[in-house]
């Protein structure tokens, strides 16, 4: 509704007598109420980069970021304590280090990936990071389709039995691999934690379309399985979408497992293959609602943009609409 009344307008409108009068006010402050929405949780938003660098701090500085997500893990400690120092001065927060994929269900690479595990920690700590984000497996198969995902599995040990309704012969291959990557992850993490616990970094577990605990109650229930605070979720409000909405993700995970945020849009289409990432505010995601289960399940930290199609200052505007619970690309 415009505002931009005439006094004829004016007089219509007084002509409909009090009722109506106050119906329109009352709808009015309704909406400056939405407007004005206030969360007890305090979001942080943050990019990801590479090297380090003054500029491109400064530049973020300029624009209201608060952190950063850098993608050199496999760094000297010296050289991340020094980019440290280059970040802190123009007053942002290396709050976390992509390690990502790793292959610990692959007895080739299992026993490197450990190591570079380590590293990515020592890495983190040198930085300054609380998180690490980390991918443990990924696998092949034929699986299900994103929306036939009903998985069973031992609530104890988290072996899986079927992962759609009906005869899963067709997907004994996919639950094979399915159970071996999940006691791949807990056998290589294990020597990893103490370190995390050491250096004070938690290791941030990531899904990435690696086909693994494809319902947010499984993947809810690999995360907590290691009862570690060093060992929590770093979940991506757009990967999921295929598979269920996020907010039924955030809900599965609940307060206290989630490290950290990255944040992207999806839009779900079943008749290519799921659907696909577009740009932040074009896609399914309910960008209002998911910042309401954000403060329902009391996250505080960072939110780290993992998406194109709009420029930096743009992106700046849309993190600015999503803490404050308004139309996402109001402005933009």
């Amino acid at each position: 509704m415009q505002n931009n009344w005439t006094r004829r307008d004016f007089m219509k409108t007084a002509a409909l007598g009090a009722g109506a009068a106050f119906t329109m006010n009352f709808a009015n402050t309704t909406r400056a109420a939405d407007a004005a929405k206030t969360y007890k949780t305090q979001l942080h938003k943050a990019a990801i980069v590479g090297e380090i660098t003054a500029e491109r701090m400064e530049e973020l500085a300029k624009m209201g970021y608060d952190g950063v997500e850098t993608t050199l893990w496999d760094i000297d400690v010296a050289k991340a304590r020094e980019a440290r120092k280059i970040a802190e001065a123009a007053g942002i927060k290396i709050h976390s280090v992509m390690r990502a994929w790793t292959n610990f269900n692959q007895p080739n690479s299992a026993e490197g990936d450990i190591k570079s595990v380590v590293r990515a920690l020592q890495a983190a700590a040198a930085y300054g990071a609380s998180t690490i984000l980390l991918v443990p497996c990924r696998i092949g198969g034929a699986a299900p389709a994103p929306w036939d995902f009903k998985i069973d599995y031992d609530p104890k040990t988290l072996m899986v039995s079927k992962v759609a309704e009906g005869d899963n012969s067709k997907y004994a291959e996919y639950i094979k691999l399915q159970n071996e990557a999940t006691e791949a992850s807990y056998r290589c993490l294990a020597p990893t934690i103490p370190v995390a616990a050491y250096e004070g970094v938690i290791i941030g577990l990531e899904n990435v379309w690696n086909n693994l605990w494809c319902t947010p109650e499984f993947y809810a229930a690999f995360v907590k399985s290691f009862d570690n605070v060093w060992v929590k979720s770093y979940f991506d409000l757009g990967n999921h979408v295929k598979y269920a909405p996020t907010e039924d993700w955030l809900r599965a995970l609940g307060k206290g497992a989630i490290a950290k945020l990255h944040i992207k849009d999806f839009l779900v289409n079943r008749e290519k293959g799921g659907g696909d990432f577009v740009p932040i505010g074009k896609g399914t995601i309910d960008w209002r609602s998911v910042r309401d289960v954000i403060e329902e399940i009391e996250y505080d930290g960072f939110v780290t943009l993992e998406s194109g199609g709009w420029t930096d200052e743009q992106h700046a505007k849309i993190f600015e609409n999503f803490f404050n619970g308004v139309d996402i690309l109001e402005g933009v």
